[in-house]
């Protein structure tokens, strides 16, 4: 018998001051058996870093692990065409190749321990696609899984390269580092 996905829901006041952007946000989240909490609060965590670029609301979780041709995340318009690809962790060079010629703008949100090592081997052919790829700093985001709940409230605000998370007893900063800008 095949384990079962675990479902959170997530209520998200967020405040992006880099975007004058401002707007409350009601995710459901699957967490996959084989995913860590790290990486869907990264997930949402990113979700929340492109909710300013989606006007008519059609970005949204794809089945993520369960589907190796889809990214975290994705913004397809009513043409379903392909807006936005992200993808959290740290992807293969093919992998994200491919993304590029998919989707218009690629992303790519790294987030663990071995992030230096990946972006190490990695920075020479990821130099020569149109992707933009960050790094978020390890313990922030250890810190941040620490918080989760079945249900949350969380307000967040994004201001230059930080997200400042609180919930109604923590509070938590998680900053990130541009590793490769795509001016586009």
């Amino acid at each position: 018998m095949a384990l079962k996905p675990t479902i959170y829901k997530f209520k998200l006041s967020v405040s992006d001051l880099n975007h004058d952007y401002f707007d409350t946000l009601n995710l459901t989240v699957a967490l996959h058996p084989s995913e860590t909490i790290e990486r869907m609060m990264v997930r949402v965590l990113a979700f929340c870093l492109h909710a300013y670029q989606d006007d008519e609301k059609l970005m949204a979780f794809t089945k993520g692990l369960s589907a190796i041709d889809e990214p975290d995340i994705w913004v397809r318009g009513f043409d379903d065409q392909l807006h936005l690809w992200i993808d959290v962790g740290e992807p293969s060079f093919d992998r994200i190749k491919k993304s590029c010629r998919l989707a218009k703008h690629t992303y790519v949100y790294s987030f663990n321990s071995k992030s230096n090592v990946w972006w190490k081997e990695s920075q020479g052919q990821f130099c020569t696609l149109q992707v933009n790829v960050f790094s978020f700093d390890w313990p922030e985001v250890q810190a941040l899984s620490g918080m989760l709940a079945r249900t949350m409230d969380l307000s967040v605000t994004l201001s230059g390269e930080s997200a400042y998370i609180a919930a109604e007893h923590q509070q938590v900063e998680v900053s990130w580092q541009a590793l490769q800008l795509n001016e586009d």
